[in-house]
């Protein structure tokens, strides 16, 4: 299956446990080719600003220099800037890191363009696989011109996805890279004579015996027909939900013809200075309406991604489009000054069951609007935030050591040898 995906005699390696290591292994790969070609003074790295968070660190870890590619009006590489930079670097050019479809939420148009581009200039074209969900069955990178991309097997391949993992998942890169990837001490690898491996980059050489049999009997399960439809209900997904939200927020970015991906930016910026509503306002009401905020401040400051994937029902992506609605009309009033703009619902939020069961209540809106904002947000199946709001700011500014002292690793020897002494 990753054959098709890859197209090209791909060589496989399923043994990375993160999509991160996956980059690093992939882009060690891509300098030890240059290397072996004589080209080792190539070692820049360019990177669109609508590539994953990951990229830039990766680059950084495999020794290159990052040159960032500004996106267009659509939220696609800017094309122009790409040339500015590729004739600029072209003597060193080791690389571009491109996210496909981008972080942005679109496809990439001149995905096979940009391609083409780098490799004119001696460069190779690392994939990132973060959202294959919205490719599989679709399409596949080794027809778009990539030489390396790693598969993330959480999200596309059913294996859970946040909270830090669990990561896994092959990578694949074309034939010429291939005797420039990892070994392992405890596997037999029957190598070219001219394979130069550059050791070893996992410590579990097959990855995690816990995750790959979910994923391989999702694929078998699921079949070809499956696997595509999935696809095509992650982008349908959401596509409707931009649709149902698009006259109460902007939509950051949407590609040429008007349609996002699988994923869409909300833009909330705007709402700082006519209500005094942020972001992180938006997400902490969110979990009064019973559900965990999508991802914030990521790859745009100050907006909202939200990727529904193919896993919810229509009724599910309407409850949460429901609500993003009525948080809107709840700004609404705060523009319009019917609620205050420093105590209202969405700067107090979230609210705990200690807070709305006090004996006292002083704000200037009911406790069943704080609580219970929409009918479908009832008191048997409430989700009750454990906690209210904190300063996140002042803790991301003050770290505090919760380390234990020192004594308490010594030694009963330790201790021995000090009173003795």
């Amino acid at each position: 299956y990753f054959l098709w995906l890859l197209n090209g005699n791909p060589f496989l390696l399923s043994e990375i446990n993160f999509g991160a290591q996956g980059e690093y292994t992939g882009l060690a790969a891509i300098k030890a080719y240059l290397s072996a070609k004589g080209e080792r003074h190539r070692s820049v790295c360019l990177i669109p600003k609508s590539a994953h968070g990951t990229n830039p660190a990766s680059a950084q870890m495999a020794g290159m220099k990052i040159q960032p590619v500004e996106v267009d009006k659509n939220g696609s590489i800017d094309i122009a800037h790409l040339k500015a930079m590729v004739d600029k670097h072209k003597e060193n050019l080791a690389a571009i890191m491109i996210t496909y479809p981008s972080t942005n939420g679109v496809f990439e148009e001149a995905i096979s363009d940009v391609c083409d581009l780098i490799h004119k200039h001696g460069g190779q074209v690392y994939l990132d696989g973060a959202n294959m969900n919205a490719q599989v069955g679709l399409c596949r990178p080794g027809d778009y011109g990539s030489d390396v991309s790693h598969l993330n097997l959480h999200k596309t391949f059913c294996i859970p996805h946040g909270g830090g993992g669990p990561g896994m998942g092959p990578i694949g890169v074309k034939k010429h890279l291939a005797p420039y990837l990892p070994s392992h001490p405890v596997i037999e690898l029957h190598l070219d004579r001219d394979a130069c491996p550059l050791g070893t980059v996992s410590a579990a050489p097959w990855g995690s015996s816990a995750i790959l049999p979910i994923s391989w009997a999702y694929i078998k399960m699921m079949g070809g027909k499956g696997l595509k439809h999935a696809s095509e209900i992650a982008i349908l997904n959401a596509n409707y939900m931009a649709k149902r939200l698009e006259k109460h927020y902007k939509v950051l970015f949407r590609g040429a013809r008007g349609y996002v991906a699988h994923e869409f930016i909300l833009d909330t910026r705007p709402f700082k200075k006519t209500a005094n509503i942020e972001a992180v306002d938006v997400a902490k009401r969110l979990q009064d309406y019973g559900f965990h905020a999508p991802t914030m401040s990521w790859p745009v400051a100050g907006t909202l991604m939200i990727e529904p994937t193919e896993s919810e029902d229509k009724a599910e992506l309407d409850r949460f489009c429901d609500a993003m609605i009525s948080i809107r009309q709840e700004i609404a009033e705060i523009e319009e000054g019917r609620m205050d703009s420093r105590i209202n619902p969405l700067k107090m939020s979230p609210h705990t069951l200690t807070c709305i069961v006090s004996s006292s209540w002083d704000r200037p809106y009911s406790r069943e609007v704080a609580a219970f904002p929409l009918p479908f947000v009832k008191p048997d199946s409430k989700f009750w935030p454990t906690i209210a709001r904190i300063d996140d700011i002042y803790g991301d500014q003050h770290l505090v050591c919760t380390c234990p002292p020192m004594e308490v690793y010594e030694s009963p020897f330790s201790e021995q040898k000090r009173a003795s002494s």
